[in-house]
């Protein structure tokens, strides 16, 4: 099963597509997705239901968030109310050790995305503070990046062990897709998402170049 995990709609402050139209473009561009995951940005979505989309549509849709730390921007998926509670997801200056601590415990994964990215990427920030603790995947795809932004992903990801996915960073209809990631098996629900990351047997997949 391959499914974007990195998108956003209009409930992201920059974002400028809508859910159904993702899912019409898909359909008519066939694109090689199965479904796809909003990680909007400093929040988590408790309003929308987008099950009877995903059936009329054939695709998995799911919901993560996008938040931002002292490392850059972090990808969190299977959030629950427990989790919202531990912290302030609309800050912008979330310490990533409390991020990482928080999402252990309430059995979610928190991926750091377009880590080569400047400013906004993990390992923009390793020099002033180092190698964080408790970073298990980081996003080596991103369907935004540019110039050497991927490069230096998965030569930092492979240099620490880290596993690697791919999402589109799409925030407009034309985007979804450039990155996924491949699953071995069939994902239906932010908890299995969860415990697919957390399996390892994944992988990251640049459709750009497909």
């Amino acid at each position: 099963m391959i499914l974007d995990l990195h998108t956003h709609s209009i409930k992201s402050d920059d974002g400028r597509a809508k859910v159904e139209n993702y899912c019409q473009w898909i359909k008519a561009r066939n694109i090689g997705i199965d479904g796809f995951v909003l990680t909007e940005h400093r929040q988590f979505d408790l309003e929308s239901d987008y099950s009877a989309l995903a059936r009329e549509s054939g695709l998995c849709i799911l919901k993560g968030a996008e938040v931002e730390t002292e490392y850059g921007h972090v990808l969190i998926f299977g959030v629950t109310r427990a989790l919202m509670d531990t912290f302030d997801f609309s800050r912008i200056d979330l310490p990533l050790a409390q991020v990482l601590d928080a999402c252990e415990k309430n059995k979610a994964v928190a991926v750091p995305c377009h880590p080569g990215r400047k400013r906004v990427g993990m390992f923009a920030h390793i020099e002033e503070y180092g190698i964080p603790e408790g970073v298990r995947i980081v996003e080596i795809f991103n369907g935004g990046s540019r110039g050497d932004e991927d490069t230096i992903a998965q030569t930092l990801a492979a240099e620490n062990h880290y596993l690697g996915i791919g999402g589109s960073d799409s925030h407009i209809v034309s985007h979804v897709g450039k990155c996924a990631t491949r699953f071995p098996s069939p994902v239906a629900s932010e908890g299995e998402l969860v415990e697919a990351l957390l399996a390892g047997e994944f992988e990251a997949l640049d459709l750009k170049q497909a």
